[in-house]
């Protein structure tokens, strides 16, 4: 889709209303006092407009899903029952703050169970390094044999790798039971929270315990078919497509409700392929999010804008429609008129921007169209493109 917008916002109506109103009665006034009382009916006076070129802004508008620069999920590491949350959906976080809490008895029992495991392996180490000490001056004064120093070596390897064993089974233990309070990874807003307390939780849950997003900063992703992709590249410099991303300008977004995002964004990258069931290829743009207006799910459209250092721009009120074209009332030198259908390549508001049809310079009925018809004589009342845009700045 394809949009214009004028340098400016366009102000309100009521200028404009004086100003053809003005016109049109400064004409009234002259035509009453040349009259003469005569009874032929005068050309009905209309205000007309030269056409002339102005800069303007186009935009290709694509739309857009919003997602937080990092939507984590949070999910149970260890299995039990969860028996604490912390937070509320929609409730900010920061880095490390407890979320959730999973019933830890059975995983404190097990630390407990290991550390016992691991004393009695170092006490076994402990007795195996005293019968080694034992047998070494005896094996040395040739009182024993070499084989039962083997034996004790063997005996006190043996130890030693059950105490690694054991310290391991604790640190694993302690991991486990360490597992069961589940903290933020990041700073964010909590999403949903489809468990509840008492609910068995665990590596198999379908469902992550919550969603944490952090929005500082927000992606929204959008997608430009194999055509706009091809046009994108012929117009932006560059060699690669990275070069020519970064050739590209500030873009917009608009919500929902069509209001714009007060802060502009910056396409970043561009996926590495085509999707080949929807013959489109995904760009992402970036969008600061100090105040949180963003979140993750919301939609928009992005605007990329293009600017036109010339251009054709007629008001919308000089126009009409007539099977799916758009025509305006051309004025000749002989002050009659004569519809033309006009080339529209964008629109915004109430102006249009005229892509062939009509060249600068020539004169169109800007209002009262539907008295008009085709070789209709008139008396033209001038309006010019300047008094417009006084009233609708570029």
């Amino acid at each position: 889709m394809m949009t214009v917008k004028p340098t400016a916002v366009l102000k309100g109506q009521t200028g404009l209303f004086s100003i053809v109103i003005a016109a049109l009665a400064l004409y009234s006034c002259n035509s009453s006092a040349g009259n003469g009382g005569g009874y032929e009916q005068p050309p009905q006076a209309l205000p007309v407009l030269t056409v002339t070129s102005i800069p303007a802004t186009t935009y290709q508008e694509f739309s857009a899903s919003i997602e937080g620069s990092k939507d984590i999920e949070i999910r149970p590491q260890v299995d039990g029952y969860l028996d604490k949350i912390y937070v509320d959906e929609g409730a900010h976080v920061r880095k490390g703050q407890a979320l959730f809490h999973i019933n830890d008895r059975p995983y404190s029992e097990q630390l407990n169970n290991t550390k016992a495991i691991l004393a009695a392996a170092k006490a076994n180490l402990s007795n195996a390094d005293i019968n080694l000490a034992k047998i070494k001056p005896l094996v040395q004064n040739n009182v024993v044999s070499d084989v039962q120093l083997k034996t004790a070596q063997a005996a006190y390897d043996a130890a030693l790798a059950n105490v690694s064993q054991a310290e391991a089974m604790v640190q694993s233990a302690a991991i486990n039971l360490g597992y069961t309070t589940i903290s933020a990874p990041v700073d964010g807003y909590i999403g949903r929270i489809p468990h509840k307390t008492g609910s068995l939780v665990g590596l198999g849950t379908a469902e992550p315990l919550t969603v944490i997003s952090e929005i500082k900063e927000v992606y929204a992703y959008f997608s430009l078919s194999e055509n706009d992709f091809l046009r994108f590249k012929d117009q932006y410099a560059g060699k690669s497509i990275e070069e020519k991303i970064k050739q590209m300008p500030p873009v917009e977004l608009v919500l929902a409700d069509n209001s714009v995002y007060p802060q502009k964004g910056k396409v970043e990258t561009v996926s590495g392929q085509f999707n080949n069931g929807m013959g489109a290829i995904s760009f992402r743009a970036a969008f600061p999010n100090t105040d949180g207006l963003l979140r993750s799910g919301n939609t928009g459209r992005i605007r990329i804008p293009h600017s036109i250092a010339s251009a054709i721009v007629i008001p919308t009120e000089a126009t009409f429609e007539l099977q799916d074209k758009v025509f305006v009332f051309a004025v000749a030198d002989s002050n009659k008129v004569m519809s033309s259908p006009v080339t529209i390549s964008g629109k915004n508001g109430n102006y249009y921007i005229v892509a062939g049809g009509i060249e600068a310079g020539k004169k169109i009925v800007y209002t009262g169209l539907d008295r008009l018809r085709d070789g209709a004589m008139i008396q033209p009342v001038p309006i010019s493109m300047d008094s417009l845009l006084k009233v609708r700045p570029l």
